[in-house]
């Protein structure tokens, strides 16, 4: 198991190595045998993957905003994204539906007050707000627009479009639009959900004709949905080169192992998108995670995005946050190689 790129495999030191070796400087009335602050750029700040043609090079985990607004306050929200910053993140993920909006509010005022945009790859799914609904060209730029005024920035790096909300606009439309955009600074690539391997193939032939391609395709997907990323919408992805930035990559939370019984009472959202998976099958994922976290001394989480990061087409999964903590949990998923007889296991169990 390698955690960024830290090989344990160097040789150990000579003899005189510690004699050689420099003091190291302690702070006045620091007792001798202290830990020595790290200082410098995080180490995860060393790991960049190529997320598609898009021309972004991102850490292979997606800090989603989804619970910004809605189950995170402004304040633990920042403190969500400083501990992804500090870990060496540099991709965070919204949509103008999350909380109506407040979740790109949130998301933009950290970016103005860290000083970070520059630093920060943006993604955007647009089309569910309820002031600009869909995906037609009038309510498209008008939604890039609110998204950009509330997240403080003049671009969005990838912008989502959410055909899930509106399935009846035209694609050639929605991507003659996507052009203007693209040409006006506003938005640096394409990426989307809910289009079929269908659509995705009649907009590659647009694209020919000079339309913006879609690099980026969002899927709800993890090793208990892994049926739904099917085969036909997997060929085209792979055909077309597309970075796969899976969604629900802890299926709401429940592959992180911290809810095994049913509440009693009346269901929250989440207390029933949690309890929709407590079943045998469920359980028996579960287990499995908690078999390969043990033998690697890392958390069910981060064993769960391991499997995923494992999987063909996937380049960096969206999850969600509720606590830095939770954030540092994540992160270790990404130092995490699995052999192919714990993703076996995994994918057993989870049948």
């Amino acid at each position: 198991m390698a955690y960024f790129g830290v090989d344990s495999t160097l040789p150990p030191a000579s003899p005189d190595a510690a004699v050689a070796a420099p003091q190291a400087p302690t702070v006045p009335g620091q007792h001798p045998s202290a830990p020595i602050p790290v200082q410098g750029p995080a180490v995860g700040s060393s790991i960049r993957v190529a997320l598609g043609e898009s021309g972004a090079d991102v850490f292979p985990l997606i800090l989603g905003g989804a619970e910004f607004g809605w189950n995170v306050d402004l304040e633990s929200s920042h403190a969500i994204l400083d501990a992804y910053a500090e870990l060496g993140g540099n991709a965070v993920h919204t949509a103008d539906s999350y909380s109506s909006g407040r979740s790109e509010h949130i998301i933009g005022q950290w970016l103005q007050s860290r000083g970070l945009r520059d630093d920060i790859v943006l993604a955007v799914r647009v089309g569910g707000h309820a002031d600009n609904p869909g995906l037609g060209p009038v309510n498209l730029v008008r939604a890039v627009e609110a998204s950009l005024t509330r997240l403080h920035t003049d671009r969005i790096d990838v912008l989502y479009l959410d055909a899930t909300t509106d399935p009846g606009s035209s694609l050639e439309d929605t991507l003659a639009t996507a052009e203007w955009l693209v040409g006006a600074g506003k938005v640096r690539a394409i990426g989307v959900i809910g289009y079929s391997a269908a659509q995705l193939v009649e907009a590659r032939i647009f694209a020919s004709a000079g339309y913006p391609r879609i690099t980026v395709l969002d899927v709800p997907f993890n090793v208990l949905r892994r049926h739904e990323f099917d085969a036909d919408l997997r060929l085209v992805a792979g055909a077309q080169g597309m970075a796969v930035t899976p969604s629900h990559a802890l299926e709401h939370g429940f592959l992180a192992g911290r809810q095994r019984s049913r509440l009693r009472g009346a269901l929250s959202v989440r207390g029933a998108q949690l309890a929709a998976n407590l079943n045998r099958r469920g359980n028996r994922t579960l287990r499995a995670l908690d078999a390969v976290g043990a033998e690697l001394g890392v958390p069910d989480a981060a064993v769960a995005l391991a499997w995923l990061l494992a999987q063909k087409l996937v380049v960096a999964p969206i999850v969600n946050a509720y606590a830095p903590q939770h954030v540092e949990e994540l992160v270790q998923g990404v130092g995490v190689r699995l052999s192919r007889s714990q993703l076996s296991d995994i994918a057993r169990a989870s049948e």
